[in-house]
């Protein structure tokens, strides 16, 4: 490379052997290295104050100057920028702590470099906003000694270009001045208000009462005056009366709006925000026993897995209707639940997960409670679990009561019930649902049983039944099969390569058409249709939904949430009844893997193994395998976003990290296509590609054609995503939440089937 290259970055969080390792690559390539201050600290491992960057800053020095030879002018300290947009007590010091940590190290290590990331300070604020107050603060860092920034030049204007008061409001907030007890994040906030895009018409304020006007503010979403009219309120009634009689009132309203599909989640959270800015505004003046919350649950996604959007859901909506939510997070095992519980003493368990193996997990969990002799009510959720399954049989299991949480909503209505000591009501729907179902499948049973007392049809020449499956010592299993592949040796296309490859510098702007925007607006954003006509549901699409999602593709191309990387590749391989063998890239006589599938036990009796060669047709056929991430950075972002409160932008950005890892698996999977040159048969447009409309088919563990998820062991040992950043939980999940693997099957009749 011209000129001389700087790797980003290299600190002690993994000890110091990781650190030498960078500080050898950096010597051998002649190139400058970032150091940031950070270390194995468990509880704090970034360095949150002045002293602590100095401190970590000057054993950084130590060992690469001192210890390993390194130059010291090829440094450059990195004291971390962290953001101070969040409202949390914990980082209002943030940005002044930064400013000193900077002229500290510049004082001490006047030869060295100094770099920040500029824009996470800001994370989270509007776009004008965020100029403003990344602006004044590189003024500040530049002045302490900062001399080098990761920054978005257009996004930077200089002093003289910012009115005066933006400028000061800014400094008050780097600086946290609280001058007559004002909040400078809530000063700063309020010189950039919502624009003024036209919206439906709405009641005019002067036309409603003070009553109904607080009702609005929840129902509507609408953050501008609230506070105004909460000091208003306080004139009238007590911060608790505000909160139970009206705000409640607008929550609940929400709900019923939402379970008539009436209002779209987005807007659900955008009024679960503002309902969390007006508590927060209220608890000030409200004594500490008046604050006393409706009733608690301690919440968690169960061990091994990392989905938490339904979750923090269901956090949001509880939370927003005066219940205490404990939420532990994701892939956490009954041993902290237990912990957790045993030390508020809440009122309910939730527990959540995404995966088929959570559902195991959870009746584990289930099994460990009773033998632990808690009988606390627990409430499980999440897209493998079916309502029958938890009221049915893992219900039968617990020896206290078990409640199904289909959304957020039903889960208020739960913990309703379950506070206030009224579940007999919830028992009893579910004894009659059981009871509907229970005669339902007698019926069924007695048709099935005439059925097959009747006589047997005659079987015509064309329609000879499948050979039963005998067990063979491949492992696998034998069987006729009805796959032409393994009949007319179809010629296996001829990769580019045997093995793996790594790709990371990949363009956002050829993933995002890729992206499944019915998925994403209907199923993500829940941008449901709902009681809307179809003229008005694509005027919504038209002229907010596609703008919304346009804006977020150009904030995760600017600010790098997401960065997508596949690694991927071909090996030859051959099928042995329902195995099917991979041999070696190198050497294609020796064995790496073999992968057994499960077979149809009726209609076509598919198996995936159908789709390949047979070991003994002599020629060797080929499997493709991926898998694909946008990086762990969108994660960070929406945790960021949920812990801020901004519950709305929190749902955007998580739909669109998830789908935009499909959409690059879609991608990805068409590029295979074309190296193996079977591209031909792509239907003309992507939409057309989400429905299976080219040759073969791309599977992933977990569904219904290969639902083993510890093969994901295989293909990792095959793949090693691992240089990807990826990784598996213990119930064989990638992490981070938005990857995914997948085989790649060549075979023209390959398609999608159920086992």
């Amino acid at each position: 490379a011209g000129g001389k290259c700087v790797i980003n970055s290299a600190n002690l969080e993994d000890g110091e052997v990781k650190f030498a390792t960078m500080l050898g690559l950096a010597r051998r390539y002649g190139a400058a290295l970032v150091l940031g201050t950070i270390d194995e600290d468990k509880e704090e491992a970034m360095a949150r104050t002045a002293e602590r960057k100095l401190a970590i800053a000057r054993r950084l020095h130590a060992l690469a100057v001192e210890k390993y030879g390194f130059d010291e002018r090829d440094i450059f300290f990195d004291p971390l920028v962290l953001p101070i947009s969040t409202g949390m007590e914990k980082d209002r010091r943030s940005a002044l702590e930064t400013i000193e940590g900077v002229r500290r190290i510049h004082q001490a290590f006047p030869n060295c470099q100094i770099v920040v990331g500029l824009s996470n300070v800001s994370f989270g604020l509007k776009p004008q906003a965020r100029i403003v107050l990344n602006s004044a603060f590189l003024h500040e860092l530049t002045q302490a000694g900062l001399n080098a920034a990761i920054v978005h030049v257009s996004k930077i204007l200089p002093h003289t270009k910012i009115p005066g008061e933006q400028w000061q409001a800014a400094l008050d907030l780097i600086y946290d001045r609280r001058e007559g007890g004002r909040d400078p994040l809530q000063k700063f906030i309020d010189f950039f208000p919502d624009g003024d895009k036209e919206k439906p018409a709405k009641p005019q304020a002067t036309t409603l009462t003070l009553e109904e006007r607080l009702r609005r503010h929840i129902i509507d979403g609408e953050k501008r005056d609230l506070i105004a009219t909460l000091d208003e309120a306080r004139q009238k009634y007590t911060p608790l009366q505000i909160i139970n009689d009206h705000l409640l009132d607008g929550m609940r309203v929400v709900g019923e709006l939402f379970g008539a599909g009436e209002m779209q989640l987005p807007f659900v959270l955008q009024a679960a925000e503002t309902m969390k800015m007006a508590v927060a505004h209220l608890e000030q003046f409200m004594e500490k026993s008046a604050g006393q919350k409706r009733g608690s649950i301690v919440l968690a996604t169960v061990k091994g897995d990392v989905h938490d959007i339904g979750k923090n859901l269901v956090d949001i909506i509880l939370t927003n209707n005066g219940f205490k939510v404990f939420n532990l997070g994701i892939k956490q095992p009954i041993s902290s639940i237990v912990e957790q519980w045993r030390k508020t003493q809440a009122h309910a368990i939730g527990l959540s997960g995404l995966l088929v193996k959570s559902v195991q997990v959870m009746k584990e969990n289930l099994e460990e409670l009773n033998s632990l002799g808690i009988t606390t009510p627990v409430i499980l959720g999440g897209a493998a679990l079916s309502r029958h399954y938890c009221e049915n049989d893992l219900r039968g299991i617990y020896k206290g009561k078990v409640y199904y949480g289909r959304d957020a909503f039903e889960g208020l209505r739960l913990m309703d019930r379950i506070v206030s000591g009224q579940t007999a009501e919830l028992d009893e729907e579910i004894a009659t649902r059981l009871s509907k179902r229970a005669q339902a499948e007698a019926v069924v049973t007695a048709v099935a049983a005439r059925q097959s007392a009747a006589p047997a049809e005659a079987v015509l020449p064309d329609e000879t039944p499948m050979v039963a499956a005998t067990t063979c010592g491949c492992g696998g299993h034998s069987s006729q099969s009805k796959i032409k592949n393994q009949k007319s040796k179809i010629t296996p296309p001829a990769p580019p390569f045997w093995g793996d490859r790594v790709a990371e510098q990949i363009d956002l702007d050829q993933v995002f058409p890729y992206i499944n925007k019915v998925a994403l607006f209907r199923g993500q954003w829940q941008f449901k249709k709902g009681r809307l006509s179809e003229e008005d549901y694509n005027r919504q699409i038209a002229e907010e939904i596609e703008p919304l999602f346009a804006k977020l593709c150009t904030q995760a191309k600017e600010e790098g949430i997401l960065r997508p990387q596949v690694v991927y590749g071909y090996w030859p391989c051959n099928s042995q009844g329902d195995d099917l063998i991979v041999f070696d890239a190198a050497d294609h006589d020796r064995e790496v893997a073999r992968f057994t599938f499960p077979r149809q036990k009726a209609r076509g009796r598919l198996c995936i193994s159908d789709y390949f060669l047979p070991q003994d047709s002599g020629q060797r056929d080929v499997l493709a395998l991926q898998c694909v991430t946008i990086g762990p950075e969108a994660t960070h972002r929406t945790k960021a976003l949920f812990e801020s409160n901004q519950y709305q932008q929190y749902l955007y950005l998580h739909g669109l990290s998830v789908e935009a890892a499909e959409g690059l698996a879609e991608f990805w999977h068409r590029r295979v296509r074309q190296e193996l040159g079977i591209a031909g048969d792509d239907a003309p447009d992507v939409r057309g590609l989400f429905t299976q409309g080219y040759r073969g088919s791309r599977y992933s563990f977990g569904y219904p054609a290969c639902p083993d998820m510890s093969d994901q062991e295989k293909l990792f040992a095959l793949l090693k995503p691992d240089r990807i950043g990826c990784r598996l939980t213990e119930n064989w999940q990638i992490d981070p939440e938005q990857s995914t693997s997948a085989l790649i099957v060549h075979h023209p009749e390959a398609k999608y089937f159920a086992v």
